[in-house]
């Protein structure tokens, strides 16, 4: 039995005496001139005198501090220093608690999270939507849903392999982001350990550089995914480069059959561009469905009475400059595409996003067949289904 009773605090209390009143066996009730009071227990370890809070008063009674006290004074029994222990036993309890929020706080949520905090400082508002289209499109379906804490070399690969040698650029985009997005997870402590889409002295020893792997790609290309907010873009431009452009775009046609088109050579009646065979790589006429987009574009160009073409250059009797849309490239900032690699974005949207067939796809791109026996037997050029192709593609553009 103590020497205080439940009274006895009660009355130390009220009387407001600042003063260490013992219970016995090491707990003491210390009384402030405020009018406060709290729980301390006393003990000797490793030969020198601590003192452990245990609690403000009433919050802890008489009774709980008691048993406080008891397992107290038990640990330094046995060697155990309370204090250190009632340490450890927190920052168990956090560690704990940062386990459980790093498992239900996903890639995607941190990912999310990142651009929207550093797109104020990104010099151009379209790389917040650049971000989320190609991390949604390539590393969301593999490591979207999991834990940063438990994403493994492994799963970067799965990501990378499909896509590294195909689509270098972007891949190298998806690489880093990923590395960024990790290493923001391992800030805030949701991931420790070494980044597994770091590329020096990791990824770079499974596989090649991008400069080497860019080599076999003739002509930078816009990933499909980032077309339609490339197109919004572009769209807010109302030059005569800007729409030469738009109408690249949307033909999938060369540039110099776009700059050099005339006239005469469309048929809006009929929904038809009809290319003559002498302004033709393959050096055969080509027809190109006039889709709604497509219409209402030539609908909104300016004609003028003394020129032939679609987009008159400053001289009189020429065609827009050949230079003139990879110079809006530019200065709409994306130097890294060509007016040329539309046609792959093209390609490649339609073979991974669609069930057009591949020769129907290939056609639209105005390219030979690479049988000649099957070109021999083949003498339509599938219009009709290229015009659902090039309504469908359209239609993604919008979006």
């Amino acid at each position: 039995m103590g020497n205080l009773t439940a009274k006895t605090v009660e009355k130390l209390i009220k009387e407001g005496s600042p003063k260490m009143h013992s219970d016995g066996d090491g707990l003491y009730l210390r009384v402030r001139s405020s009018g406060s009071a709290s729980w301390l227990f006393r003990y000797r370890t490793g030969g020198k005198l601590r003192d452990m809070g245990l609690g403000a008063y009433p919050e802890v009674t008489l009774a709980e501090a008691r048993d406080l006290a008891t397992d107290a004074r038990k640990l330094a029994k046995t060697g155990t220093d309370p204090l250190e222990e009632r340490q450890r036993l927190r920052e168990a309890a956090e560690a704990a608690q940062r386990q459980a929020e790093a498992l239900a706080t996903t890639f995607e949520s941190v990912a999310l999270d990142y651009i929207e905090s550093q797109k104020a400082g990104w010099k151009n508002a379209k790389h917040a939507s650049q971000w989320t289209n190609t991390l949604r499109t390539y590393a969301f379906p593999v490591i979207g849903n999991l834990p940063p804490n438990e994403i493994t070399t492994e799963h970067v690969l799965k990501i990378l392999k499909p896509i590294w040698t195909k689509i270098p650029e972007t891949a190298s985009r998806v690489r880093n982001r990923i590395e960024l997005v990790l290493d923001a997870a391992k800030a805030v402590g949701l991931r420790e350990g070494e980044n597994p889409a770091r590329w020096r002295g990791h990824l770079d020893k499974l596989f090649p550089k991008r400069s080497k792997v860019s080599k076999v790609v003739h002509h930078p290309a816009l990933p499909w995914q980032e077309a339609p907010d490339f197109m919004v873009e572009l769209r807010k431009h109302c030059s005569a480069s800007h729409r030469a452009l738009e109408m690249t775009v949307l033909s999938c046609c060369r540039t110099s059959e776009v700059l050099n088109a005339t006239w005469d050579e469309i048929d809006l009646n009929q929904g038809v561009w009809t290319i003559p065979e002498e302004r033709m790589k393959a050096g055969k006429p080509h027809r190109v469905p006039i889709t709604e987009a497509l219409r209402a574009l030539l609908l909104d160009l300016h004609r003028i009475d003394d020129s032939p073409f679609l987009f008159p250059g400053q001289k009189v009797g020429q065609a827009l400059s050949n230079m003139s849309m990879l110079m809006t490239l530019r200065r709409m900032g994306f130097e890294h595409i060509t007016v040329h690699g539309f046609r792959s974005t093209f390609r490649d949207w339609a073979a991974e996003n669609t069930a057009h067939p591949r020769d129907v796809c290939e056609q639209a791109l105005a390219h030979s067949l690479e049988s000649s026996v099957e070109s021999a037997y083949r003498r339509g050029d599938m219009f009709e289904k290229r015009r659902r192709l090039m309504e469908d593609w359209a239609h993604y553009l919008a979006q």
